[in-house]
């Protein structure tokens, strides 16, 4: 059974997020006051990982991170403005201020929540090991073993596939991943399953399959500074996701992704 280290570490900081509503009003508000007066929210992503962050055929930058940004910022009466970059330089971004957000379907590890603070999540994703379709070695999170798997390193698929024994090899995009796995670089990858269906529709004769699933959904989130600059915003930030949830609007922006709503953990 997989492990559920990051669990509690989400139960918690979305415990944290709602005693923020409730009480970090009254100072802090120095970011949100700048964001207001820019008339615009700097929103991260990799621009690569589709169907979350992604360009079409016109090479607009699209997916369902890009338009619940754009949905956030409106809620904060602001556009938003995106800049693109490699996983590993967004948080580093966000950390030297050049990002108001990440939004790219990030999740909550251990070392994460040491320096951020997290919005509640604004969708939720199982975790997939998927790997070749002649491949018979693997049925399940312990067979990772002494295996290699091909992800952004630093992610949280990364960090899982090493908690289990195995050797991340670092890669920058969704489809460099898969062609590691077809060309039998490495032995798997863990992702999301929705990008998995997501890229077989665009490649519907690729020898893949998922082979286990993580038992728990893991929260999508939005990381922000901590601090009181932040605090403030992160009470916007969470009561623009909880209208936008009941609204229905994370409900539609999701089913024309994923074809399904995640934007709610049942």
């Amino acid at each position: 059974m997989i492990k559920k280290r990051f669990v509690a570490i989400l139960a918690a900081a979305c415990t944290a997020g709602a005693l923020c509503l409730a009480g970090c009003s009254q100072g802090g508000d120095d970011q949100l006051k700048r964001i207001k007066e820019k008339g615009e929210m700097v929103v991260a992503m990799e621009g690569t990982w589709a169907p979350w962050t992604y360009h079409d055929e016109n090479d607009t930058l699209v997916g369902f991170d890009v338009e619940v940004s754009q949905k956030l910022a409106e809620k904060l009466g602001v556009k938003a403005s995106f800049v693109e970059g490699d996983w590993d330089g967004l948080l580093a971004g966000l950390d030297s201020k050049r990002y108001d957000i990440v939004c790219n379907g990030v999740e909550i590890t251990e070392e994460r929540a040491e320096k951020y603070e997290f919005s509640e999540p604004y969708a939720y994703i199982h975790t997939a090991i998927i790997v070749r379709g002649d491949n018979d070695s693997i049925h399940s999170f312990e067979d990772l073993k002494d295996k290699q798997t091909a992800n952004t390193i630093s992610s949280t698929y990364a960090a899982l596939a090493e908690s289990y024994g195995a050797t991340a090899i670092g890669v920058d995009a969704l489809d460099q991943t898969m062609e590691l796995v077809l060309a039998g670089r490495v032995d798997a990858t863990l992702n999301a399953e929705l990008s998995f269906y997501d890229y077989m529709k665009v490649h519907p004769d690729a020898n893949l399959k998922i082979v286990a699933l993580a038992e728990d959904a893991s929260g999508v989130v939005i990381p922000v500074r901590k601090g009181k600059d932040s605090e403030a915003f992160l009470e916007a930030l969470n009561k623009a996701i909880v209208e936008l949830r009941e609204s229905g609007d994370l409900g539609q922006i999701s089913t024309k992704y994923f074809d399904v709503d995640i934007s709610n953990k049942e």
